[in-house]
């Protein structure tokens, strides 16, 4: 059976599994998706919400005109050129560059493959990377996304006849870090001595001004949304006793130790010794800390590029819940670039915590779930796993209608375009061998993960709007 053959079917049979689903919903049903966070866990059973469950709300009732960027026709603020956030009544949009008021419904790591059968798959199928690229920002178009988040390969999806929306990401302190030779690989992201990165050391705002002009060759691009400064720097809660207890005999560590000896003197007088930290004083310097690498990427990147959003280095650990950091990103980020795993259902009450903190809206921009439909193992990975492909879309809507209630989220990256390969393994250790794409890698969409997705985006604006009407909503 021919590829074109192959997905024909995977549709027809997707198409008929939402009906399905829908039909159940219809009859009141109670919908519950299995997950587990790992292979060796076992099931648990968590209530799951899709359009289909919203009272009055009438999926693709209300037709939404878009500009060429995706953003609405009908709802306008002012018009800068380049993307910008803005609050409109008691929501935060992003604005497009024509006004449009805007919603980032973007992916993650759009991409041609980089493993042998990736690029073997991609000749096959497209012949070369202008027609695969040319082909993906179409699919993600025809389901509904307008955008490309962190590791997206912006400047080819850029020269295709219908771009889409992207963002870049800029690594300022793994760079720095390395360069110092205070880093090291761990799952997911980059780690550094004693999880400290050296933000205190005086060098780190010169690199930042140099390694910032590379940011000159989009500054004037109105498709480019923001730019991310890092990925997942550790921000646990004892930050302030490892900064205390980093080496400072050592040079490349002794600016962050010397930085909280002050810190805490001046806080807490100058005998006060690490038996006299408090959980307050811990968030404190965490917020301090956060604060302090903000100012100085941000001002780097706005000398080069004042034009575009700044999303700061997306925070993922347990400083999603910390007053403080937010309190810093705010003073500095148009908008705060969140990675949030570990709920099926995104919390209310957290998401508006960190608006309130910040001031500012905030874009998710990594979640997902795996397949055990498929030969991959499932063992890597932060995402769920559930049974099947048409559960990862009942996922999708379930998570995307708590962020579109909450009135803040501005966006969301699902991670990722494509599956990772067993066979590479010079990728990160948190990608080897898990269902985390919109396709496979051979570039074959999952057709009943595509169809939730597609029917969510359609109605995007139509359940912005559902929700800003409904009395007591959050």
């Amino acid at each position: 059976m021919s590829l074109n053959a192959r997905t024909a079917v995977l549709l027809c049979l997707a198409g008929a599994a939402l009906l399905f689903a829908c039909a159940a919903v219809a009859e009141n049903a109670p919908l519950i998706v299995k997950a587990k966070s790992k292979p060796e866990s076992q099931w648990k059973e968590y209530p799951t919400r899709t359009i289909d469950q919203l009272p009055d709300f009438k999926p693709d009732a209300a037709k939404v005109s878009l500009s060429k960027y995706g953003g609405r026709l009908d709802r306008k603020a002012d018009a800068t050129g380049f993307f910008h956030a803005k609050k409109v009544g008691d929501r935060w949009w992003l604005v497009d560059p024509e006004g449009g008021l805007f919603i980032h419904v973007g992916v993650a790591t759009v991409g041609p493959g980089s493993s042998a059968a990736m690029k073997t798959a991609l000749k096959e199928k497209f012949g070369d990377q202008a027609k695969w690229a040319a082909a993906t920002t179409q699919l993600l178009w025809d389901n509904g996304f307008n955008g490309a988040g962190a590791w997206s390969s912006g400047p080819l999806l850029r020269e295709t006849p219908r771009p889409v929306a992207y963002t870049l990401i800029w690594n300022f302190m793994s760079t720095f870090g390395k360069k110092k030779a205070l880093t090291h690989q761990q799952p997911g992201h980059t780690g550094y001595v004693n999880d400290c990165i050296p933000v205190f050391d005086p060098d780190f705002p010169a690199f930042c001004d140099e390694h910032a002009k590379a940011l000159a060759a989009t500054k004037d691009d109105p498709w480019l949304v923001g730019h991310f400064s890092d990925n997942e720097m550790p921000g646990m809660k004892n930050l302030l006793d490892k900064f205390l207890s980093l080496d400072a005999t050592q040079p490349s560590q002794a600016p962050g130790h010397r930085a909280a000896e002050e810190w805490l003197a001046k806080r807490k007088g100058k005998d006060a010794s690490a038996k006299d930290i408090t959980d307050e004083d811990r968030d404190e310097f965490r917020g301090y800390v956060f604060e302090k690498y903000f100012e100085i990427t941000t001002k780097a990147i706005r000398k080069v590029d004042p034009n575009h959003i700044c999303l700061g280095s997306r925070l993922h650990s347990n400083e999603k819940t910390s007053p403080a950091t937010f309190r810093g990103a705010g003073k500095y980020l148009d908008a705060i670039a969140v990675n949030y795993y570990g709920v099926w259902t995104p919390d209310a009450q957290t998401v508006a915590n960190w608006t309130a903190w910040s001031g500012r809206p905030v874009i998710i921009t990594e979640w997902y779930t795996k397949g055990a439909d498929t030969p991959l193992k499932n063992s890597t990975g932060a995402g769920w796993i559930v049974p099947t492909q048409n559960d990862r879309g009942l996922f999708y809507e379930n998570y995307t209608l708590a962020l579109l209630e909450s009135k803040t989220i501005v966006g969301w990256h699902w991670f990722k375009y494509m599956d990772n390969d067993p066979e590479d393994l010079s990728t990160d250790p948190s990608n080897r061998d898990s269902n985390k794409g919109l396709v496979n890698i051979r570039y074959e969409p999952y057709a009943p993960l595509m169809q939730h997705m597609s029917r969510l985006n359609r109605n995007v604006y139509a359940l912005a709007d559902y929700f800003d009407s409904r009395k007591g909503n959050p």
